[in-house]
């Protein structure tokens, strides 16, 4: 980096340690320190381009160099969380996407997200290695937002409090064909067997996830009750209709562009009354189509390829276009800070047995999933990112949907 530029970021940069709500020092390449003597927290460079990221306030340019080894972090990674948003330029959700910047969006989300692409995507981020997120998820491997009924709930309880939230809000029936769409570790459709005697039936693109669920229902005597497939959500069979669905993070993963049609093919897998539980992400700005900043970026390059978030207006725009009544729609963004920072404080506890488990990829994996996690706790907590339960249903029919919400909490 020529001389001027460095002297010009270094300032910049300084500028911006001083302006952070904690103690900060920055350590430069060649040694020199700058910032507070006693810091809370530290960033040391191995490169100057670090610099230059740090003095605009990219903080997804310097997450993606400590994923590359050209950053080091000293301090607490929720010391770091208090820092980042004021190392922000601007609020991430406030940057619209113009006209041209839509249209390519929009070309390449219908050319990532074939069948053979979405495969790919999914088993980037979910076969990483059971034992890794084993380390750091509950005993049931829930890996979506938990529901804290009471503040002194474990992680474990919160998880368990949610899945019967959803069988409650489906009002599931003893007999009824249920379909989890995005299975995961098949914590949702043990449940639903073993607490309300349905059919259950989950798909998942994880080869690694399809393992598990397989050996869990032998284990647990489910056999011809519950069963998972390796298979895309396009390709399940409609000709015999589910009485109840759940879509559990799976919005995130299907992009803006197929929304519309991930709705219609979910009608048509659903009976006349029958009840969607969709489960999803969504961003914070009504207009963003990425996080600002470059931590879009960061996501979609280290953790899920592929992904997109949309407002909740846009979602349910989506979902009435499809044919579907919107019911219930309910707001969880304080319980997914919870359930994150439940992850990250976990993952943070065990970093030896992560990184034995990850084995030679682990440095960058685990550096990229130890900012992942706190960064998207943070970003619940800020509001740049949220997170909804809506319930459909099939319309024509009322008989399937109680005059009031007492229904789900006795």
């Amino acid at each position: 980096m020529p001389m001027m530029p460095a002297r010009f970021f270094l300032q910049a940069a300084a500028a911006r340690l001083q302006a952070l709500p904690l103690p900060c020092a920055l350590q430069l390449p060649d040694g020199q320190r700058i910032g507070a003597e006693r810091p809370r927290l530290a960033l040391i460079t191995r490169d100057l381009r670090t610099l230059a990221h740090l003095a605009q306030g990219a903080i997804g340019r310097l997450a993606e160099d400590y994923v590359e080894g050209r950053l080091e972090i000293e301090g607490r990674l929720r010391d770091l969380m208090v820092a980042a948003p004021a190392l922000l330029a601007r609020d991430p959700t406030s940057q619209p996407g113009g006209v041209l910047r839509r249209a390519m969006r929009g070309a390449w989300e219908r050319t990532h997200h074939s069948r053979r692409r979405d495969a790919a995507q999914i088993r980037h981020h979910y076969d990483v290695g059971d034992a890794f997120y084993a380390i750091w998820l509950d005993p049931r491997r829930v890996y979506s937002c938990a529901y804290f009924a009471s503040p002194s709930m474990s992680l474990a309880q919160a998880q368990e409090a949610k899945l019967e939230l959803i069988c409650r809000k489906l009002q599931l029936t003893p007999g009824e064909r249920f379909l989890d769409i995005g299975a995961g570790w098949g914590a949702l459709i043990l449940w639903a067997a073993e607490h309300h005697g349905v059919e259950a039936t989950g798909i998942t693109l994880s080869m690694n996830q399809h393992r598990h669920v397989t050996e869990q229902i032998a284990r647990r005597g489910l056999t011809g009750r519950v069963r998972i497939l390796l298979q895309d959500y396009r390709d399940v069979d409609a000709s015999e209709p589910f009485d109840k669905i759940a879509s559990v993070g799976m919005c995130e993963h299907v992009g803006r562009t197929n929304l519309g049609a991930y709705f219609q093919k979910i009608r048509s897998l659903l009976r006349p009354g029958g009840l969607l539980l969709n489960h999803a992400i969504a961003a914070g700005g009504t207009d963003n189509i990425d996080l600002a900043g470059g931590i879009g970026d960061f996501i979609e390059r280290y953790i899920f390829p592929g992904g997109q978030l949309v407002h909740i207006s846009h979602l349910v725009d989506k979902l009435s276009r499809s044919g579907l009544e919107l019911l219930d729609v309910e707001s969880w963004r304080p319980h997914y800070a919870r359930t994150l920072w439940h992850w990250a404080d976990a993952l943070e506890s065990n970093l030896e047995r992560a990184r034995a488990a990850l084995g030679a990829r682990a440095d960058p994996v685990l550096r990229a999933y130890r900012l992942y996690l706190a960064g998207s706790a943070m970003g619940f907590e800020q509001g740049w990112m949220s997170i909804f339960q809506v319930l459909a249903s099939t319309p024509g029919s009322t008989s399937a949907y109680p005059y009031n919400r007492a229904y789900m909490y006795r």
